[in-house]
């Protein structure tokens, strides 16, 4: 009989053509399917976190051009507008030259005094602080927390106001009387918003160590302490270096800001030796403009430094 041996099976095309509507089902073996996939997540970056050091890569990206120019414009500027006076550009630099030694052993040197003990006080008081906000006792981690917000948003300017006000100008123990000097009162003026930012720095790192590591180490009967100090703290201690250093050059072109209270620093003493100049209009740009280039000077190595200690710190993943 024809067809012997053979069966017959009904038409299942309409079916399978009714399947070509179903996601995923229409592709054939070895391609790609048309089905959702989740890829991989990628935890972001806070800007206010313990990597965030946008000061740092911004000064240490600004194109080579930038500086140039603008010491172009600055010598250009006065020589154009003030042609006319007697007292030359010549003669500004002449007294720049004569000034400059009193103007870095007396004033810059003061500015890096200042923002050296500044980081210092700020840097002990912030981790202290920092350790403070993951305390598992509710007092202690919300009264960190709220000193940490309050001098992390306060201006700087108004916080120097208030320490220089109310501090003592000299403290008197029975006979002996101890002077207060101002720059003494700078340091801890700054140091309260430093403090702040640090507090964040330490907070920030140690919660980004993955809870892993809290686990396994309680698996191995440490405890809090021994896990914090032993566990957690090294491995987050090397992410807090490039902020901490990107902190430190923020602080030190900061403390141009105690010359508002009379501390006689760089500009304070730029300043003074303009006025003994008789203050020509010609002595602006020497003078601020040497304050700007010995800043730059200090702080543009420090930001490319905390740029390299990123890219070798940086969590590999």
């Amino acid at each position: 009989m024809p067809g012997k041996g053979r069966q017959k099976f009904p038409d299942t095309a309409p079916e399978m053509r009714h399947l070509k509507s179903i996601p995923g089902l229409s592709k054939m073996a070895g391609q790609t399917t048309d089905l959702p996939v989740m890829k991989s997540f990628k935890r972001p970056v806070s800007p206010h976190g313990p990597n965030s050091i946008l000061f740092s890569e911004w000064l240490a990206n600004l194109p080579f051009w930038v500086f140039p120019t603008i010491g172009i414009m600055m010598v250009l500027w006065p020589m154009i507008t003030l042609a006319q006076s007697q007292y030359t550009m010549f003669n500004a630099f002449d007294a720049l030259w004569r000034w400059l030694p009193f103007l870095m052993t007396k004033g810059f040197a003061l500015n890096v005094l200042i923002s050296f003990f500044t980081m210092l006080l700020g840097t002990i008081f912030g981790v202290l602080l920092g350790l403070g906000q993951i305390s598992p006792i509710r007092l202690i981690s919300g009264s960190c927390w709220f000193f940490t917000q309050l001098f992390r948003n306060s201006p700087w300017l108004v916080l120097l106001f208030i320490v220089m006000l109310a501090f003592p100008f000299e403290i008197t123990i029975g006979d002996v009387i101890i002077p207060i000097p101002d720059w003494m009162k700078a340091v801890f003026g700054l140091s309260l918003p430093i403090m702040a930012n640090i507090s964040e720095i330490v907070r920030g790192g140690i919660q980004s160590v993955p809870t892993g590591q809290w686990e396994a180490s309680e698996s191995l009967a440490y405890s809090r302490n021994q896990t914090l100090w032993l566990v957690i703290l090294p491995q987050c201690f090397k992410r807090m270096i490039p902020p901490w250093m990107n902190w430190y050059a923020i602080l030190t072109m900061a403390t141009p800001l105690v010359s508002l209270l009379g501390v006689e620093e760089l500009v304070t003493l730029s300043r003074q030796a303009m006025e003994s100049e008789d203050n020509h209009p010609e002595l602006l740009v020497p003078f601020f403009g040497f304050a700007l280039f010995i800043f730059f000077a200090y702080c543009y190595p420090i930001a490319k430094f905390t740029i390299s200690l990123e890219k070798r710190f940086a969590v590999k993943g």
